[in-house]
């Protein structure tokens, strides 16, 4: 029974939080909350949107920097 027990609770020690991605790739702004979790919510589509939500919060809006749609700055090529 000792076994038993003993076994059970390494298995609840050794489960943590599952590693997760931080930015939501799908939305362009994210609401960084500052809370005991202080996670990111990636779900807002405007600045506006997302200041919204944040009002009375202690959170900021951010730009998501792994959002999909985001493109690099097109480079002009020099024609010689």
């Amino acid at each position: 029974m000792r076994i038993l027990t003993l076994a059970m609770a390494i298995g609840m020690v050794s489960i943590g939080p599952a590693a997760s991605q931080t930015y939501d790739p799908a939305y362009s702004i994210c609401l960084r909350l500052y809370d005991r979790t202080n996670y990111y919510e990636c779900r807002y589509t405007s600045l506006p949107q997302c200041n919204a939500s944040a009002s009375g919060r202690s959170a900021q809006c951010v730009i998501n920097p792994y959002f999909a749609s985001a493109q690099e700055p097109r480079r002009h090529r020099r024609i010689y």
